[in-house]
């Protein structure tokens, strides 16, 4: 349901530069609560644009779109706002505004301004992917894998000049050692 949290960045890229207009909903413009619901709409795989809030109603809207009230945790999507502004901090804690400075931008303090008295995350643990045939199960968020076996050490002793041999010699499993090189050219 929830976009990987590096799909979000790359379309943070991707606006990175919009010009600030004032109720703008496309790549043409927007302000703060038009990037806000841009990142909200994909995170919670709406369309980007097309269905924006603003600050008077951001509350109602993200919790249309599944948010929750507080700041979350690591790896939460983080929405910080009062009655003029708002911000967001992306899943990976980059800082996202689009006002303080001009258009969009990567940079500032995002969701956590000392001016914000409203903050709502959207719970991005969820957004592991369930596998890969081709990879092989993948280990549940927090999970870590088994280490791989070592292979083992195989110890090769010479013990003196080698005795006529009558025939092959045993394979040891061994790639043959390469051959000695007299001189460098």
């Amino acid at each position: 349901m929830f976009v990987l949290a590096t799909t979000l960045m790359t379309f943070i890229q991707g606006v990175t530069g919009t010009p600030y207009i004032t109720g703008g909903d496309s790549p043409a413009g927007t302000d703060c609560s038009g990037l806000a619901s841009w990142v909200a709409n994909l995170a919670t795989g709406r369309p980007a644009y097309g269905s924006r809030f603003h600050t008077a109603n951001e509350e109602s809207a993200l919790l249309a779109r599944g948010f929750q009230y507080g700041t979350g945790g690591p790896g939460d999507l983080v929405i910080g706002w009062n009655g003029g502004h708002t911000a967001v901090t992306l899943p990976d804690g980059t800082p996202v505004s689009s006002g303080e400075r001009g258009g969009v931008r990567v940079g500032g303090m995002g969701a956590f301004q000392k001016q914000f008295t409203h903050h709502m995350f959207l719970p991005m643990d969820g957004q592991m992917p369930e596998g890969d045939p081709a990879l092989g199960e993948l280990p549940a968020p927090g999970e870590l894998p088994a280490p791989a076996p070592e292979p083992p050490v195989v110890a090769v002793v010479n013990t003196g000049p080698a005795a006529p041999s009558t025939g092959p010699a045993p394979s040891s499993g061994l790639a043959p050692e390469p051959p000695a090189v007299d001189s460098l050219v």
